[in-house]
């Protein structure tokens, strides 16, 4: 993969490709690897600044258990074994460009324009952006922002940063207690604050949070936070909210999971069809109403959408193939340069 470091440099000239393919996450990645082995070229703009989406942004060292011949699996390795198989194809991923407009030419073909300048022509067009532009909850204390990305975080970078800390995780969603669940294991002391006893995290992690409590590996606590006390510019408590009143809880780190707010941004003026801020697609080929953009992965809205990894796999396999008759109209059937083939296989014994 050749990623471009510069985001502001621009070419004088459109780039000319089969497919744009919009989010370098598992799902973008894997869609760039189909489009090589269908015999598409294609490019990958992101709006994050590096590869990985939101599974390197908000999970990197989350287990996953349900890749295909791969028992567990962090987000961060999945992304790098995703990377690797793409290897043989080297995809320029364009970061930190956000696609700003699609215009729809006489030709049938796409210019596609980002906000840094960058111009796009293209047969087609695959969304693979998960939520579209997606920001944290963020705590409404003024005292937090200042201690942003050093005792107040918005997601786990690495496991490893929080040994032997006295950590706090806020929220009640999967993420804050798998988080919770996990730093266990390498802080000093781990707790749960929550504003209510329910969660709205799966049951199995429910339960073994409990259990975690009960074994005096965690503290949970319900209350709401009310004020972070600083000191010498160093997170020292919180100040929580319950319903008997107020009490301190000692603190070295806040991690607070509060969820994303997910916008599409320039996309929802697209002329998509779209629902619940996500893009209604045709299950055979994953066309929107549009044709000639697909939509893939968390932005793709149908009956019975599963919001999983493998899902995003298996539609942007079809898509690539409704995509492939707008890039070779004239071609009766994609012509498959596959792992099953000598062409694709000399291609992986050249990147070594």
């Amino acid at each position: 993969m050749t990623v471009a470091a510069d985001p502001s440099s621009v070419p004088t000239s459109p780039i000319r490709t089969d497919v744009l393919i919009v989010g370098a996450g598992p799902v973008g990645l894997f869609a760039a690897f189909e489009a090589g082995v269908i015999g598409l070229t294609c490019q990958i703009v992101d709006i994050l600044g590096r590869v990985g989406g939101q599974c390197i942004e908000l999970y990197p060292d989350k287990p996953i258990y349900d890749i295909p011949a791969i028992p567990s699996c962090t987000s961060r390795e999945l992304v790098e074994r995703l990377l690797a198989q793409c290897k043989p194809f080297d995809v320029p991923i364009h970061l930190e460009q956000r696609v700003d407009t699609v215009e729809q030419r006489d030709d049938g073909r796409w210019t596609v324009r980002t906000q840094r300048g960058l111009v796009f022509d293209v047969a087609a067009i695959l969304l693979a952006a998960g939520n579209g532009a997606f920001v944290p909850q963020k705590l409404g204390l003024p005292e937090a922002v200042p201690l942003e990305k050093r005792h107040v975080h918005y997601s786990v970078p690495r496991l490893a940063d929080f040994a032997d800390k006295n950590v706090v995780v806020a929220g009640g969603g999967d993420s804050a207690l798998d988080w919770a669940l996990a730093l266990r294991k390498v802080a000093r002391r781990v707790t749960l604050v929550h504003r209510r006893a329910g969660f709205s995290a799966a049951d199995s992690s429910v339960e073994l949070m409990r259990r975690a409590v009960e074994a005096g590996e965690m503290d949970f606590i319900v209350g709401a936070i009310a004020a972070l006390d600083v000191e010498d510019g160093a997170l020292r408590s919180l100040t929580l909210r319950q319903i008997d009143g107020e009490t301190q809880l000692e603190a070295e780190h806040l991690i607070a999971l509060y969820g994303l707010v997910a916008d599409l941004g320039p996309i929802a003026q697209w002329g998509l069809k779209i629902h619940g801020g996500r893009i209604d697609v045709d299950t055979s080929n994953y066309e929107s109403s549009r044709p000639g953009i697909f939509a893939v992965g968390d932005i793709a809205n149908y009956p019975n959408k599963q919001k999983l990894i493998l899902s995003g796999f298996h539609e942007a396999s079809l898509a690539l193939r409704k995509a492939y008759a707008y890039a070779y109209p004239d071609k009766k059937r994609v012509h498959v340069h596959s792992s099953y083939d000598t062409k694709l296989a000399e291609k992986i014994g050249a990147a070594g």
